[in-house]
C-alpha cells in the first residue's frame, strides 16, 4: 500500500513517521520547499515551543470546538513528549507549561525528526510542488509539473496560509477544494497588533510585563497577563499574541488597554510617587527603577507632566494622573499585522466534514488531512504544534491500517 502525504511541516512528519510503523506501507512524502521542517525550525524565535503541559485541557478554536479533542486524547502531550524522548530529543518545561528543546534550538526538533524520516519505507520527493490531485478507481493521482505519482492513500498536510514568507501558502485549502470540502474565511492568529498611537514608534524595543485587555465598543474582548513588546507600529510579544485572536475583525472600535504594573495597586504606587517628590529627582525620572526607563518619561510625558520640572513641583492630582496612565493607558487599534507575520491561521478546512476519529474525509474515502490546514487553532504556548503531532500522527497511523 503507497500513502501519499503532501507537506512536510509538523503534521506531515508526524503522519509519515506514524505511516510507516506499518512495514507493508510506503510512504511517499512530498514537500515543495528543498528541506523538511523549515517552517519548524523559525518557531518560538528559533526555540521552538513545541507542546504546552496543558495543552490536554483545551486551549483550542474553531467552528467545531469539540473536533480536535479524540486526536489530542489519543495522543496527548505525555505521550508525544515521550515519543520525542525515543526519537533522541531531550525536552525541558518552563513554569508556565511551555515545552521546549533542552538544547533551546528549534533545529534539534527538526533533526530528530529528519534522521527519523531516513527509514526504508518513507521516501521524501523535496522541492517537488503539488499542483493538482485527481482521484482515480484505486485511490489518487498526484500531479508535480509533467509527474505524476499514484498512491492508495493520501493525507493532505500543507499546514495554514500564516507566516508566507516560511512557506505558508494556500495550498493545501486549494488542493481540499478540489476534491469537493469546503473551507471557512481564513484571518491571522498569534500576529502583531497594529496602533494609531504617534508614540508607539519612539519605544521600539521596549518590553514591558503588562495586563493586557482588547476592547471592542468599550467592551472587553480578551485578556492577559506577560510580556509585551513596542515595535514601530504597534504592540507584540507573547501577551498581544494571546490576545488577538479576532482582534480588529469585525466593525466597531478596537482598542488595548495596559496595566503597566498589574501586581501593584495604584494606591500603591501613588504612595511611592509622592515619597519620590520629597527628592531631588526631576520630574521624568518618577518612575524610573519601576519600568523601563523610556517607557517610563514616555508616560510622564503623556500625563501633561514636563519633564525638565523638579519632581518637588509635582502636586497629588498630577501623580494620580500618572497612576492612571500607568494602570490605565490605552491605545486604539487598528488592524492585525497580517498573514506574512501571524504565526497561526484561524479557520481553514471544515471539519465537520472529517471524521475526528481517524481524521479521513467523509466526502472522498482514502483522503485524510491533518495540523493547520483544518478549521482548528490553539492558543499561544505550543498548543499548535500539539495539535499538528497530534492530528498527524492519527492520520498517519488510520492511513497506515489495513488494506485500501
Amino acid at each position: 500500500m503507497v500513502i501519499g502525504i503532501i507537506g512536510a511541516g509538523a503534521s506531515g512528519m508526524a503522519a509519515a513517521l506514524a505511516a510507516a510503523e506499518n512495514e507493508n506501507v510506503q510512504v511517499v512524502l512530498f514537500e515543495r520547499q528543498a528541506r523538511v521542517g523549515r517552517k519548524l525550525a523559525a518557531t518560538g524565535n528559533g526555540r521552538c515551543n513545541l507542546s504546552n503541559l496543558h495543552a490536554n485541557q483545551g486551549g483550542y478554536h474553531g467552528q467545531q470546538l469539540d473536533f480536535a479533542d479524540f486526536a489530542l486524547r489519543a495522543f496527548n502531550v505525555e505521550q508525544t513528549l515521550g515519543w520525542f524522548r525515543k526519537l533522541g530529543l531531550f525536552t525541558v518545561a518552563e513554569p508556565s507549561g511551555r515545552v521546549y528543546p533542552y538544547s533551546d534550538q528549534a533545529n534539534s526538533v527538526v533533526d530528530v525528526l529528519r534522521f527519523a524520516l531516513n527509514c526504508g519505507n518513507i521516501r521524501q520527493e523535496l522541492g517537488v510542488e503539488v499542483t493538482k490531485i485527481r482521484r482515480c478507481e484505486n485511490g489518487f493521482h498526484i500531479e508535480s509539473g509533467n509527474r505524476t505519482e499514484c498512491c492508495d492513500k493520501l493525507i493532505i498536510a500543507c499546514g495554514g496560509l500564516a507566516g508566507t514568507k516560511l512557506g505558508g501558502s494556500m495550498a493545501g485549502y486549494q488542493l481540499l477544494r478540489s476534491l469537493g470540502h469546503r473551507m471557512t474565511k481564513l484571518r491571522p492568529a498569534l500576529v502583531q497588533l497594529k496602533c494609531d498611537w504617534s508614540g508607539v514608534a519612539a519605544l521600539k524595543g521596549v518590553r514591558a510585563n503588562c495586563h493586557v485587555r482588547i476592547l471592542r465598543d468599550g467592551v472587553l474582548h480578551s485578556e492577559s497577563v506577560g510580556e509585551l513588546q513596542f515595535t514601530e507600529y504597534g504592540l507584540s510579544g507573547p501577551v498581544i499574541f494571546e490576545v488577538s485572536r479576532d482582534a480588529c475583525q469585525g466593525k466597531g472600535k478596537w482598542a488595548c488597554r495596559l496595566d503597566f504594573l498589574p501586581e501593584v495597586s495604584a494606591q500603591e504606587l501613588k504612595s511611592e510617587l509622592l515619597r519620590r517628590t520629597e527628592t531631588s529627582l526631576p520630574a521624568e525620572e518618577l518612575l524610573t527603577g519601576v519600568l523601563h526607563n523610556r517607557l517610563g518619561k514616555t508616560l510622564i510625558k503623556f500625563a501633561g507632566i514636563s519633564g525638565n520640572r523638579p519632581a518637588s513641583s509635582v502636586n497629588s492630582e498630577e501623580i494620580d494622573a500618572v497612576c492612571a496612565v500607568v494602570k490605565t493607558f490605552e491605545i486604539s487599534l487598528t488592524e492585525p499585522l497580517g498573514m506574512d507575520s501571524a504565526q497561526v491561521t484561524a479557520g481553514g478546512i471544515v471539519t465537520s466534514e472529517f471524521n475526528p476519529q481517524t481524521m479521513e474525509s467523509k466526502l472522498v474515502p482514502g483522503l485524510y488531512a491533518c495540523g493547520e490546514v483544518l478549521d482548528i487553532d490553539g492558543d499561544c504556548g505550543g498548543y499548535n504544534l500539539q495539535w499538528a503531532w497530534s492530528s498527524g500522527r492519527l492520520a498517519g497511523l488510520s492511513a497506515g491500517k489495513g488494506e485500501p
